[in-house]
């Protein structure tokens, strides 16, 4: 497990990618600042019944 294993921290820092094992940390919240409203996903509409021949 060294380099070349994508799964391990040091990999991901030798491949320059990120992930769990390498994630971002969180930004500290700015005083005042509004929560972000995340809007719900769209309904997916059902797809046309085929026309049986």
């Amino acid at each position: 497990m060294g380099k070349g294993d994508r799964k391990t921290r040091r990999g991901k820092t030798y491949r320059g990618s990120y992930g769990n094992t390498r994630a971002h940390d969180a930004q500290p919240a700015v005083v005042g600042a509004k929560a972000t409203v995340t809007k719900p996903a769209a309904a997916r509409k059902a797809a046309p019944k085929k026309k049986s021949a």
